[in-house]
């Protein structure tokens, strides 16, 4: 390169004025080429010294030769030429042609370069060592800033800087104030304020742009209003000021602020309607931001790349394509075809309105602005479209072409629900260094969530860094999936041991995870309580959680509270009642929920026509379930799943119809399924049905033939109807199969610990009394007229052995123990894995009348309230 400019510089040195504009750029790159050479030959800095020579000298080239390199310098900062502006530098500095400001520009482009933190404090010791550091206030608010903007401790080394300069102006201030905004130090902004302020020195309506700016991006609204208030104080009003205050109003979800803020502009220009369309978008208000569209329409004589594509994006959340077409004709008429965010939030439009395919022409056609958000954006089109097989190809194509997947790339193709898929990806992203991102680490821990993988979930989980809310929230929805209380309770007081506070769908997984059946009854009423002290009770997903955490719980006046309480309530809040209702025995109410449900418009689905005609089930109210499960089809048109259909046949077999029950059967558009035949199967065995069941049961060995419930119910209809040869041979059968009996188990929790029994159990440390309450219990009842019905015994022996095994059922034993433990009065709760058996519940409802006790048990079917001698089901069930 050397020998290049010296052959080139005597032809330059003649140069022409004609020629003055192409000399000074080919002088100066082939300066900073010699001088970038690590040899330091003195020949070589000779020749660049001359070529300096001549660059400051060529005609037109007016001022001060350090003036020039400084504009030089600021004019590759200014054009994002970071690296070339730094050798340009360092080429001025070879020739000592360095001054303050050259230094300054220097030490800018080392704060927004990435990397150069190490530059940057080279520079710091040049300026030290020309004692600029101290005596040049522009060059020590250059320091500030870079140290401000650089990771790693700048905050304080550029505090240090600030301290030690003897005179700051108002930049200098600005910059640490935007500084210790950024860096999250929201404390600390307002009293820097203040004394800047007690330095006379007068805030500008930058100060107050750059610290709004970074107050919205940290979400402190509490600065965010002091900050207002100081720049009404100040007057600072200005457009760019005002723009800034919208954008902090609606990034913290004060839409009317920021519209009260927009009104009040003197003058608006094209950022102001941008910004205020796009929060108001970013705040799910679509049909407002739409509304603006229109007026910023009417308003400005021209419309930006970026009033296009939020405009576009509005389409595609509210899935306006005509809209989206029409915008996309005036994209290509102002010549904005080559904007690839425009064009990609086109693609995104079209892929959210279900043109896919036209999605994927536009992709096509936009080859030379293809990079990794256009490439995601078709991947995550394809993805909520259900064309998996296309996103994985894309995906495979994006990186055969080197577009190199980001963490977006990869969250989107976690979102599939191919079961094959995250290991695959997982392999990828540890391939490419992104299993440490929190938003792929947690796309990443949901998918392994869904495949129940908790193990893995918890291992991606502990690799995350910088564990964000939602990292939290997707773990301890994991251990809510997979039914774990104690796990799901474990994270959440990890999360608040490490300060992070929780938000509304962190405490909606918690609550769920307290649904399942071994999850304590208090333990989700104090996550409840948690919810009041976030003021979070009132978010529909916790309300909604709460429904169901205590219906499922059995507190179903307290899901009621919750319920009535509720201002906003969606699907899931109806779906949670109505089913609630239906478990518990409720039938009208779940009735009349439905119907106040079908009067304020939600529009239902399949689930919500599965809690009614459950409800309908349980009260024997077959002319009913006919009707919603007809209207289902013909109103609502939504298709029977094998669910919908197991009720049917549940709801007409229960009520002895069983012809109808065949017919049903006969008529579904799939093959009946298991849970069909089983549900025909219990219900032969109540009805005493043996033909029907050996039917139901050999089409359920066909389909589960490890299933044990399936020997066992057809076992109970043989020994009902008393063909004890035929009972025999199946208890054989399950033998030669190895088919092991699930044992009949039944629990109640007392002062936070879980106490299990099975039929006969005497393991429990108090097992002597509880025996001896059941004995005297037993006699009571006998007092008040209870007779064992011995029918429930399906064993071919004496009547007073069938009597003493009923006597000691585990449902019996759980009762006993409960009463026992407990103060008189309180009421009970018990849970069985199987249906509780008619003598048992015939004990229940006296013991209620007898102790004076509400008696609440959960069986595999439904809850049974037992109170004052009665039960919720009216003995159906």
């Amino acid at each position: 390169m050397a020998v290049a400019v010296r052959t080139a510089l005597p032809a330059l040195l003649r140069g022409k004025d004609s020629a003055a504009f192409a000399s000074r750029e080919l002088l100066a790159t082939l300066a900073s080429s010699v001088c970038l050479d690590e040899d330091g030959a003195r020949a070589d800095i000779c020749v660049a010294r001359r070529a300096w020579q001549a660059f400051d000298g060529i005609p037109g080239r007016d001022g001060d030769p350090s003036t020039s390199s400084s504009r030089d310098l600021l004019d590759y900062a200014r054009r994002g030429m970071g690296r070339e502006a730094l050798d340009h530098f360092l080429v001025a500095r070879r020739c000592g042609r360095v001054d303050g400001t050259m230094l300054s520009c220097a030490l800018k482009v080392c704060g927004v370069m990435p990397g150069c933190r190490a530059v940057g404090e080279q520079l710091h010791c040049l300026c030290a060592k020309c004692g600029l550091d101290r005596g040049d206030v522009s060059v020590g608010t250059a320091l500030v800033d870079m140290y401000m903007k650089c990771r790693g401790g700048g905050v304080e080394d550029g505090r240090q800087v600030f301290e030690g300069m003897p005179e700051r102006n108002v930049i200098t201030w600005t910059s640490l104030l935007t500084g210790y905004a950024q860096g999250g130090e929201h404390s600390d902004v307002m009293a820097l304020f203040f004394r800047m302020r007690a330095e006379g020195v007068c805030p500008n309506p930058f100060t107050f742009a750059s610290v709004l700016s970074a107050v919205a991006s940290q979400g402190a609204l509490d600065v965010g209003l002091r900050v207002h208030a100081q720049s009404v104080k100040f007057g600072c009003c200005s457009t760019v000021v005002c723009n800034s205050l919208m954008n902090m109003y609606l990034k913290c979800g004060l839409v009317e602020e920021a519209k009260a803020v927009f009104c009040g502009m003197e003058t608006r220009d094209m950022v102001s309607w941008n910004t205020l369309m796009a929060g108001i978008l970013l705040n799910g208000r679509e049909l407002e931001a739409l509304q603006l569209f229109h007026d910023s329409r009417a308003s400005t004589a021209k419309m930006s790349q970026s009033t296009y594509s939020t405009a576009i994006k509005l389409c595609a959340n509210l899935k306006q394509l005509a809209l989206a077409r029409q915008l996309h004709s005036c994209v290509l008429k102002h010549g904005f075809s080559s904007d690839g965010n425009v064009m990609t939030a086109i693609m995104d439009a079209y892929s959210k309105c279900g043109e896919l395919d036209d999605a994927f022409n536009i992709f096509l056609l936009m080859p030379g602005s293809q990079n990794v958000v256009s490439w995601t954006a078709m991947i995550s089109g394809c993805i909520q479209n259900g064309d998996i097989p296309l996103a994985a190809s894309l995906f495979s194509r994006m990186r055969e072409d080197n577009v190199k997947p980001n963490e977006f790339t990869y969250s989107t193709m976690l979102m599939t629900s191919l079961s094959i898929l995250p290991p695959q990806i997982h392999a990828q992203i540890i391939k490419t260094n992104y299993e440490h991102a929190p938003s792929v680490g947690t796309a990443l821990l949901a998918s392994y969530s869904k495949l129940g993988s908790t193990d893995e979930a918890l291992s991606i989980f502990k690799m995350i860094d910088q564990k964000d809310v939602v990292a939290w929230s997707a773990m301890l929805s994991c251990y809510s999936q997979a039914g774990d209380c104690d796990g799901a309770t474990n994270v959440y007081i990890k999360m608040c041991m490490q300060g992070m506070k929780p938000n509304e769908f962190t405490i909606s997984s918690a609550i769920d995870a307290c649904a399942s059946p071994t999850a304590g009854v208090d333990q989700g009423r104090q996550f409840h309580a948690v919810s009041i002290k976030y003021r979070c009770q009132d978010a529909i997903c916790v309300g909604s959680a709460l429904v169901s955490m205590y219906a499922r719980k059995g507190s179903i006046d307290s899901a009621r509270s919750v319920f009535e309480r509720q201002t906003d309530r969606d699907l899931v809040s109806w779906n949670s009642m109505i089913s609630g209702y239906a478990q518990h025995g409720y039938s009208k109410e779940a009735l009349d929920t439905f119907r106040q449900m079908e009067a304020v418009g939600i529009e239902m689905d399949g689930v919500t026509f599965l809690a009614v005609i459950i409800g309908c089930t349980h009260a024997g109210l077959v002319k009913e379930g006919q009707q919603y499960f007809d209207s289902m089809v013909r109103d609502h048109k939504i298709s029977p799943t094998m669910e919908h259909y197991a009720c049917m046949v549940d709801l007409y077999s229960r009520a002895g119809k069983l012809d109808e029950t065949m017919s049903l059967i006969g008529g579904m558009p799939f093959p009946a399924g298991a849970m069909v035949w089983r549900t025909l199967l219990g219900a032969c065995r109540v009805q005493k049905n043996v033909e029907l069941g050996k039917l139901a049961a050999e089409k359920l060995l066909l389909l589960e033939p490890h299933d044990s419930a399936t020997y066992v119910l057809l076992s109970n209809i043989y020994a009902a109807a008393g063909k004890w040869k035929e009972r025999d041979e199946v208890r054989k059968l399950m033998d030669s199969k190895t088919v092991k009996k699930v044992a009949g188990c039944s629990w109640i929790q007392i002062k936070n610990k879980f106490h299990s029994f099975i039929a006969s159990d005497k393991s429990h440390p108090l097992s002597d009394q509880i025996y001896a309450k059941l004995k005297g219990m037993t006699a009571r009842l006998k007092q008040e007229g209870y007779f064992p019905n011995t029918s429930f015994v399906l064993h071919d022996i004496e009547e007073e052995q069938k009597e003493a095994m009923l006597a000691m059922h585990s449902e019996r034993l759980a009762l006993a123990f409960g009463l026992i433990a407990t103060p008189p009065g309180t009421p009970l709760q018990i849970v069985k894995n199987l249906r509780v058996c008619g003598d048992c519940h015939t004990v229940m409802k006296m013991v209620s009348a007898v102790e004076d006790r509400e008696i609440i048990m959960r069986d595999c079917s439904r809850f049974h309230h037992f109170k004052s001698g009665a039960c919720s089901c009216g003995d159906f069930w």
